[in-house]
């Protein structure tokens, strides 16, 4: 038997540590070769870390959310072989390695000392404290009393239908006073209701316990990153309302003509509205180093794609977006927004960003103030599309009543590099642009 220390590679230039965002083991656990051992989180991506060797882990290097140094010690493997094995592995392990947490029961934190492992330290798991189910209101306080007391049995007159909804509500019959003759009907239910409700008691939802959540991974990532860019970035929004009646004519004409094309949906339209706009307001599509003082205006649109995931928002990069036509864009939206959402999407995918689009799709909104994705200077929120009535002008005077199809556009800008003026003059351009789609495709 020998002791195998696999210490955290390599696993990208640069980075000096990765989070445990995953554990696939505990100790105790048989591993095998090759088999996935932890998912490790760098700045830019996550890592699946594999076992270089079979056997039974003994320690661990820490919780999920831990820090781990690249170069320490991740997890202790045993392994079993002949000595020449043993002392190969002995060879590759040096013995300079920091202490490490263990998760074990006391028997296996006695077997790993018996071998001369690194000192064990026990596991400590905070337990939630049980939340106390809700009860109905004793008599003493007012509320109606109970038909039987404990230990008697009471007959309750009700109907089928009385009984069924009680049931659904979660409704002990037995605690509610009936109005007149001893039937209870709805009406009774009902004032039940309101009591119960007038007293703070919920007896139509089951009670919850209080969940403590670790903020770690993919979540603390976006939270460090919200946080930075609030507090460092004096944002200011603009919002426009939008006719895109015509567009969504042109988008329905485009996807019947498709052929084995993919469907456009709103999206790839407006990418292209905005690199067409972006060349008169390359203020827009930057990025600030405020370290430095210095604003980079791009000459590429590479245009980041907020997509929502299991994990949390992620932005994926839509690569010289101003160079790719409707076709290609959606194409490429599907691709990038599927790659971030299996956690393929690498390291070059999710950075480098110019400028941000972010939507809430289906759920739409009246109006969005979106946080901008540092180090950009600007982000771009399309919102719900409806239909309301509008006038328009008769060329043989008067009104027009027409039915249209509106949306606002949101645009969140850092006012240290974008002043008012130009954000609303860039949204005016996009606005052209969209209410008149043939432009769309004009040179």
């Amino acid at each position: 038997m020998a002791l195998y220390k696999f210490r955290l590679p390599d696993i990208g230039e640069g980075i000096a540590e990765a989070e445990i965002v995953q554990w696939h083991v505990k100790v105790g656990d048989r591993i095998e070769e090759d088999a996935n051992l932890a998912d490790m989180m760098t700045d830019k991506a996550t890592v699946e870390m594999e076992s270089p060797v079979s056997g039974v882990v003994v320690e661990l290097a820490g919780e999920v959310g831990d820090m781990v140094p690249i170069g320490s010690t991740l997890a202790v493997i045993e392994v079993a072989g002949e000595d020449e094995v043993a002392e190969r592995i002995d060879a590759e392990t040096p013995d300079a390695n920091p202490p490490l947490r263990i998760d074990a029961g006391e028997g296996d934190r006695e077997a790993v000392e018996g071998r001369d492992a690194v000192a064990a330290v026990p596991a400590i798991s905070a337990s939630l404290p049980a939340v106390a189910p809700l009860h109905h209101p004793p008599e003493e306080a007012g509320g109606p009393p109970p038909l039987a007391s404990q230990g008697e049995e009471l007959r309750v007159l009700a109907s089928p239908a009385v009984r069924t909804r009680a049931t659904d509500l979660g409704i002990d019959l037995s605690h509610v006073k009936p109005s007149e003759d001893g039937r209870l009907r709805h009406a009774d239910l009902d004032a039940y209701l309101r009591y119960n409700s007038a007293q703070g008691f919920g007896v139509a939802a089951a009670p919850r316990a209080d969940e403590a959540i670790k903020v770690i991974g993919m979540r603390r990532r976006i939270a460090e990153n919200m946080a930075a860019s609030k507090r460092n970035i004096p944002h200011f929004t603009y919002v426009e309302e939008i006719d895109v009646t015509a567009l969504e004519a042109m988008r329905a004409d485009l996807n019947d003509n498709r052929g084995n094309r993919p469907k456009l949906t709103m999206l790839p339209l407006m990418i292209v509205a905005i690199c067409k706009a972006v060349p008169q307001f390359p203020m827009i599509n930057a990025r600030y180093d405020d370290e430095a003082g210095v604003v980079t205006r791009s000459g590429a649109v590479h245009l980041g794609m907020a997509t929502q995931t299991d994990a949390g928002l992620m932005v994926p990069v839509i690569r010289d977006a101003q160079a790719k036509n409707v076709w290609q864009l959606a194409s490429e939206i599907t691709r990038l927004a599927e790659a971030a959402r299996t956690g393929k999407a690498t390291s070059a995918e999710m950075s480098g960003g110019t400028l941000t689009i972010t939507s809430l799709g289906p759920l739409g909104g009246i109006a969005t103030t979106p946080v901008i994705n540092r180090p950009e200077v600007a982000i771009i929120g399309p919102n719900r599309i409806i239909e309301r009535p509008v006038f328009a002008k008769n060329p043989l005077g008067g009104d027009d009543i027409r039915r249209a199809k509106l949306m606002n556009l949101s645009i969140s800008c850092d006012h240290r590099v974008v002043d008012g003026w130009d954000a609303a003059s860039f949204v005016q351009a996009v606005r052209k642009l969209l209410e008149t789609p043939v432009l769309l495709f004009a040179d």
